[in-house]
């Protein structure tokens, strides 16, 4: 008999955010390997739209996914383990090179993501990679490496840090994001009043899994847009055919109330109860974040409503400490009335200075 494949060994993990949140990034990342006793240290990138923990001790790829759950992290748009690096590519065949390393690693794929930090010098490379792309997703479909319809094979990242420098990581597709980057290609909608509504678009996709939006985003369905004005957000939901009760003392946009689905209410937001349960809450009120967790969690534990997708927004500094401050003002909430409960937390490409949240009862 011959012996089992032996995986490839991950030798760190790469997260890429939001250049100017590298920092977070990194608290993150290494408060999240601690949790799962995993030795190494942070590589510093500087302002690179990236960050990586590098392992002490290379470890195989399976193993230390059990260990670590990629998709908790809320500063990673795109995460992947680190499985082979490549310096000083040449620039006139970096796909020889490519295929050789890629080859080594003994692994066959579902996709291919080709990408590049956020940044302007990571964008420089994104005409390149529209011409190479191609030729290297012909040569692994040439080297039977490539199989799309075996969805249950790591995905391949292919990370150009700068025009020498590439990494290769693996991914499974419930650990990471569906788009390159972890960049969603959302167009405005024409009628939208705001491009916040674009924030809300992309948290129903990446904090939603599809069951749970068909679900819980049907027709006839009751909500409510707390500091909703012009409509951003409840353009989102009227569109999908949900009823909103928008509290907000600014006016809402023309298009949003010529639907016919909206109830516009000029009170405060942090006072206003519906009289009856609703199905959804959102909310993207400026306020300091330890006011708003508190009331998003009595809007749950309350009964008021049955799910909740709010933003909370956080002060330059200190951004981990503060979600994590948040988190607990919920927790204490939601053990105080004894409820289960489920709490995703992500910083979003749309997000600016905020992560978008998704709380409901369990």
């Amino acid at each position: 008999m011959l012996p089992a494949p032996t995986p490839c060994l991950a030798i760190g993990i790469l997260v890429q955010c939001r250049p100017g949140f590298e920092p977070d990034a990194s608290l993150e990342l290494q408060a999240a390997a601690r949790t799962a006793r995993l030795e190494g240290s942070i590589a510093d990138g500087g302002s690179s739209g990236f960050t990586l923990f590098q392992l002490s001790t290379p470890t195989p790829h399976d193993e230390l996914r059990r260990r670590f759950d990629l998709s908790r992290l809320i500063f990673s748009r795109q995460g992947c383990q680190l499985v082979g690096s490549l310096d000083n590519l040449p620039e006139k065949d970096r796909l020889s090179p490519l295929m050789s390393a890629i080859t080594a690693l003994g692994e066959r794929f579902s996709a291919l993501l080709l990408e590049t930090p956020d940044t302007n010098d990571g964008k420089q490379q994104s005409g390149f990679l529209r011409r190479f792309g191609p030729l290297l997703e012909d040569a692994l479909n040439q080297a039977g490496l490539l199989r799309s319809d075996s969805p249950h094979l790591p995905r391949l990242h292919v990370f150009l840090a700068d025009s020498k420098r590439a990494l290769l990581g693996l991914s499974v597709a419930s650990e990471g994001s569906a788009w390159p980057m972890g960049i969603p290609r959302l167009r405005m909608p024409k009628d939208a009043p705001s491009r916040s509504t674009l924030k809300l678009a992309e948290a129903i996709m990446c904090l939603l899994t599809p069951d749970e939006q068909k679900a819980t985003l049907r027709p006839g369905l009751q909500a409510v847009d707390l500091g909703a004005s012009p409509g951003g957000w409840t353009w989102q939901l009227v569109s999908r055919g949900l009823r909103v009760t928008a509290i907000d003392n600014g006016p809402m946009a023309p298009s949003v109330v010529a639907t016919g689905l909206l109830e516009h209410l000029r009170v405060d937001g942090f006072t206003w109860k519906p009289r009856k349960p609703v199905e959804w809450m959102v909310c993207d009120m400026v306020e300091q974040p330890s006011r708003i967790a508190p009331l998003m969690a009595e809007w749950v534990a309350g009964g008021r409503c049955r799910r909740s997708i709010f933003n909370l927004k956080l002060p330059m500094k200190r951004r981990y400490d503060e979600i994590e401050r948040c988190r607990a003002l919920i927790d204490q909430r939601m053990r105080a009335g004894n409820i289960k409960y489920i709490l995703r937390i992500k910083h979003l490409y749309h997000d600016r200075e905020e992560v978008t949240c998704y709380l409901t009862r369990r």
